[in-house]
């Protein structure tokens, strides 16, 4: 297997990951699990956002390595909406406080609409790779 062939596979992967917590967010979400599937939309998105940067030969250990990237790469010279950029922002501050903070809860309506918004996000950003 070529380096070429190792790298499509881990793209790839990384992409089917995304998929995945897409389909568990929205099971943690009809389960009323909100925090749960706060924090599947958000590894949706960042697992689709390393799979597109990795595909540009950029790898990150850290989730503000992959944001600040995405933005750099991705955001800034056009190639994906700023909508999706905040869409991230967002995800990324959300997935913090509900994942670290106590008492914090969320609505349903916030996480149906981030939900949906994360679904044109993965569906744009699979189209670069």
């Amino acid at each position: 297997m070529t380096e070429e062939d190792k790298l499509r596979e881990v793209v790839q992967y990384w992409a089917d990951k995304s998929l995945e917590c897409i389909e568990a967010a929205e099971d943690e979400m009809k389960a009323g699990r909100l925090s749960f599937s706060v924090n599947r939309i958000y590894y949706a998105c960042f697992y689709l956002a390393s799979a597109v940067l990795l595909d540009k030969g950029l790898r990150f250990k850290k989730h503000s390595g992959v944001r600040a990237s995405f933005h750099q790469e991705m955001i800034k010279p056009g190639l994906v909406s700023k909508e999706h950029g905040l869409l991230y922002d967002e995800l990324f501050d959300a997935r913090q406080r509900g994942d670290y903070l106590e008492l914090v809860s969320f609505e349903l309506k916030q996480v149906e609409d981030w939900l949906q918004r994360a679904k044109r996000f993965t569906e744009e950003i699979k189209n670069h790779i």
